[in-house]
């Protein structure tokens, strides 16, 4: 079973980046059943989709975000990383990964999830 667990900073300053990894386990991040995913959820709202990176490394973000964020992997590692630049009190929330099976078109897997707080 793919285990998934995410890593980085509880506590970022406004205009700063954010920056979280999420290492795999038990899956190969370059398999072609699976897309690997982050998904935020901010206080009192439901969890939003942010955006996934593929087998192939090409990755795909939601409009909203395109401009100041970017999702990397690092294959040697098994790892997929989430970077959110210029951020603000908005971009407060638990930040989760996921692993997106294919052929399911679902969710299969989630990270424990890890609060990020953006505060000065």
């Amino acid at each position: 079973q793919v285990q998934l667990r995410e890593s980085g900073l509880g506590l970022v300053k406004p205009s700063q980046t954010l920056s979280l990894s999420c290492t795999v386990s038990g899956g190969s991040i370059t398999t072609a059943y699976y897309a690997w995913s982050w998904i935020r959820q901010p206080p009192g709202k439901g969890p939003e989709w942010m955006g996934v990176i593929d087998s192939d490394g090409i990755n795909y973000l939601t409009p909203s975000l395109k401009r100041r964020a970017s999702i990397s992997r690092d294959t040697a590692k098994n790892q997929f990383s989430l970077q959110l630049d210029s951020v603000t009190p908005e971009d407060t929330a638990v930040y989760y990964c996921a692993t997106y099976g294919l052929e399911s078109r679902a969710v299969l897997y989630w990270g424990q999830g890890t609060q990020v707080t953006v505060s000065s």
